[in-house]
């Protein structure tokens, strides 16, 4: 069953589904039809997101079990009101001796029968890079010590890791040497600085406590997912997300898969009528099209968050806080220059075992044929090396033998970036690794499936890694243009292209999921709004910003200007909600969230400081201007100035925050309501955007007068609810506008059989907010053009939303 409308919940053990169960009440008065959960299976004890699966086969105790789970599913059930949960099939938790299978293969080896079940490349030890030392400096100081737990003997590594030991070991553990017993294990412990060079198994990203699972293995799919069959099986979900799709080795095949077998399935009578709801975790590049022939509904959403936000910002912005940017942080002003910079960095550092891992599947390949006689080790290094410093986008979707056509565009594009970088001559080295990427290439069947998937499977992470965990901690230039998803070269996005974007949505998915707020964004999306006012008053904005800057002067002293320059917009972005100049607690607990930001930041920028080796110096200098700038006894003018800005630009942050409410619940698609941003959404990254919600606040908001966007958030999802077939099956029809102010408007209709929905919302009005025009003296002679006058149709509303009867 396709939802109507989703909340998503980050459960917990602070947060269980009996937590849940008690705000199905209030759900289902604002309007929600499903859950929307975070992993509910057993993850790493004491986890705050669930990605850290420990065993797929069972629910989490620490959210309560499955009786729990059932429990919420039944109330659920008694409002007509269903689940969707999270999957995640890319990869398992495997820190903390809780992963039975990875235990299993720790102590077995390639005898183990779950060996299959990890990515690891066997040609030598699996290394465990869980030490914060090397291997004799460890057992020298005392760190790594034989213990007993429950009748067998382990190695044990600072109290935290316990290792097991081979069967064969278990009989003289206790008076070996230590380290002549770490040397006969199925695995070679190592410091955990040794990992982006020696680690032989795929890890997700640069994370060394989850481990790549093999999931196109079928023995693997079916324990991995006999869980998610049986709940659907019997009725209590009605779908799923499936996180990180592009990590899998065929993410086309096993979507495939997955919907087939999830049809197949018989259900209760009494339980939702199918077919299955899956959606996808995938970033999709500006224009780059998902592919139709994969069975899923759709995205979770990434790609509209990208699309609304940009709309909400002003083109004309671009080049003027892009000259601020480069004048204040003496970087460049361009993304392009950081996101390559920061590709080829974590390229020769981060992934460079992966890379050279991908190199040596290419060179088995070319070796297995003649056509590539004179294909040496170094040129294919260079030729991937520069591919990827390129890519557009997370993968290609090659099995080696084929690829879809939607590849042929990209490889393409490859092609044309990667031509500056090319050492003379080797022009056809690129070409080659394209063509196998395309699945026309020479040599080996098997070998060029294995080179293809390595390939595939470092293109993604590196995209993620380097794009959205670096350069946009690195580029500064507006950073409501910088979330998960988002192209940060782009400052805009126009009217008819959103207008196209929303045709193809409502021709290919229409069950798509609609978000604007995730647990992994960077910025709540009442952040974004707000910062993109600054996209149309960059005037206004640098005088401010030059003020702010000479009063921070003295408590900045060895910060540098760009950490300054995103500190500053930071502070305005997510400034509280009443927060007053003079309000020292409340200055102080702002001041502890923009801390613990700033240390995020600096370390995910990896310029002056970073997680491998924080500079506690720099990072203290940084948080001492953050605490100073936030201390009404030192920084009042500041503060004043601040303040002053925020409440003078309210009007329009709102104007922007409701225009993305309006269109996340009128176009086509399926909206999703992430946990407490029905109220302003100042969050920023996580942790931050995990914080306790506030219930009892938004219940008593909700049954008394709600704020603005909690009102229309209620609005649209009552009349979702009263005529659910004109949004999940009506198409979109622009409006088209004329007069002087058509291109501050999106005007559009949804045609249903009984009902036509217009909707009519402003966009980029600062202007008028901040000098006090009255709307009709705004709009002038902007009409529909059916003649109807913007000025009628929105009088004194932020948007116009009206269920007009249907014609014809």
């Amino acid at each position: 069953m396709t939802p109507r409308a989703t909340y998503r919940f980050q459960f917990h053990k602070d947060f269980t589904f009996a937590d849940a169960e008690a705000l199905v009440p209030y759900l289902d008065a604002l309007g929600i039809s499903h859950v929307y959960a975070s992993p509910i299976t057993r993850a790493r004890r004491g986890s705050t997101h669930g990605y850290d699966v420990a065993d797929p086969t069972s629910i989490n105790p620490e959210l309560g079990g499955e009786d729990a789970f059932r429990s919420l599913v039944a109330a659920l059930r008694a409002r007509d009101m269903g689940i969707i949960i999270d999957i995640v099939p890319n990869h398992m938790g495997v820190a903390g001796g809780e992963n039975g299978w990875w235990n299993d293969v720790l102590a077995r080896g390639q005898a183990s029968p779950f060996a299959r079940y990890f990515d690891v490349d066997w040609r030598e030890k699996l290394v465990l890079p869980i030490l914060g030392d090397p291997l004799a400096q460890t057992i020298a100081s005392g760190a790594l010590k034989v213990e007993q737990v429950d009748g067998r003997y382990v190695l044990e590594a600072y109290g935290e890791h316990r290792l097991p030991l081979r069967d064969e070991d278990q009989a003289t553990a206790a008076s070996a040497d230590i380290a002549a017993l770490a040397d006969r294990q199925h695995y070679r412990l190592a410091s955990w600085r040794v990992a982006n060079d020696e680690l032989n198994w795929r890890r997700f990203f640069t994370i060394n406590d989850l481990a790549g699972l093999r999931v196109e293995d079928p023995v693997v799919f079916d324990a991995t997912h006999a869980l998610y069959f049986r709940l659907y099986g019997e009725g209590l979900i009605d779908g799923v997300r499936v996180d990180h799709v592009d990590g899998l080795t065929d993410p086309a095949g096993y979507c495939r898969q997955l919907r087939t077998r999830l049809d197949a399935i018989a259900r209760p009578a009494d339980a939702q009528p199918g077919p299955a709801y899956i959606i996808i975790e995938k970033i999709l590049a500006d224009g780059e099209p998902l592919a139709t022939d994969w069975r899923v509904d759709g995205t979770s959403g990434y790609d509209f968050m990208e699309q609304v936000a940009a709309l909400l910002h002003a083109v004309s912005g671009a080049e003027p806080l892009a000259t601020l940017w480069a004048d204040i942080s003496r970087r460049s002003a361009a993304f392009a220059l950081e996101e390559l910079r920061a590709r080829q960095e974590l390229l020769a550092w981060q992934f460079d075992g992966q890379r050279r891992g991908c190199v040596e599947a290419f060179v088995a390949l070319a070796r297995s044929t003649p056509e590539c006689d004179g294909l040496t080790r170094g040129m294919l290094d260079r030729a991937i090396e520069r591919l990827l410093w390129v890519f557009p986008v997370y993968r290609t979707y090659g099995t080696g033998d084929a690829a879809p056509a939607a590849d042929a565009a990209i490889r393409e594009t490859v092609r044309e970036r990667v031509a500056e970088f090319v050492p003379p001559g080797e022009d056809a080295v690129v070409d080659r690794i394209l063509a196998w990427l395309a699945g026309e290439g020479p040599g080996d069947a098997g070998l060029a499936a294995e080179a293809v998937r390595k390939f595939q499977q470092l293109s993604a992470p590196i995209a993620a890694k380097a794009v959205e965990d670096t350069a946009f901690y690195r580029y500064g230039r507006l950073l409501s243009r910088n979330d998960v998803g988002f192209d940060a070269s782009r400052m805009s996005l126009d009217i008819e292209a959103f207008h196209a974007a929303m045709i193809d949505r409502a021709r290919n998915w229409p069950a798509a999921m609609l978000a604007t707020a995730t647990h992994d964004h960077k910025r709540g999306e009442d952040v974004r709004a707000r910062l993109a006012v600054l996209s149309e008053i960059p005037d206004l904005w640098r005088t401010h910003v030059e003020r702010w800057l000479d009063l921070a002067l003295p408590f900045a002293d060895g910060v540098a200007p760009d950490d300054s320059y995103m500190l500053l917009q930071t502070l305005f972005g997510a400034w509280p909600e009443g927060l007053s100049a003079a309000d020292g607690g409340g200055l102080s607990d702002y001041a502890e969230r923009i801390v613990a930001w700033q240390e995020k930041a600096l370390r995910e920028a990896k310029l002056r400081s970073s997680w491998e080796a924080p500079d506690p110096d720099y990072e203290r200098r940084c948080h001492d201007l953050a605490r100073a700038l936030l201390d009404p006894t030192r920084s009042q003018a500041f503060l004043e100035d601040l303040t002053a800005l925020v409440a003078k630009l309210a009007p329009a942050a709102e104007a922007n925050s409701l225009a993305q409410v309006a269109l996340r619940y009128t176009v086509p698609g399926v909206p999703d309501l992430y946990q407490g941003t029905e109220a302003i959404d100042l969050s920023l990254v996580d942790p931050d955007n995990r914080r306790p919600v506030d219930y009892a606040r938004l219940q008593a908001n909700l049954d008394g007068e709600p704020l603005a966007k909690m009102a229309l958030i209620q609005r649209l999802l009552t009349l979702r609810r009263d005529h659910p077939a004109l949004f999940a099956t009506g198409g979109y029809d622009p409006i088209a506008v004329t007069g002087p102010r058509a291109d501050q408007v999106i005007v559009f209709r949804r045609v249903g059989d009984r009902a036509v929905l217009r909707c009519v919302v402003p966009l980029r009005s600062a202007e008028r907010h901040l000098d006090g025009i009255g709307v009709r003296d705004w709009w002038g002679d902007t009409a529909l053009a059916s003649g109807e006058p913007l000025a009628d149709l929105l009088s004194d509303r932020s948007v116009s939303i009206e269920l007009l009867p249907a014609t014809g």
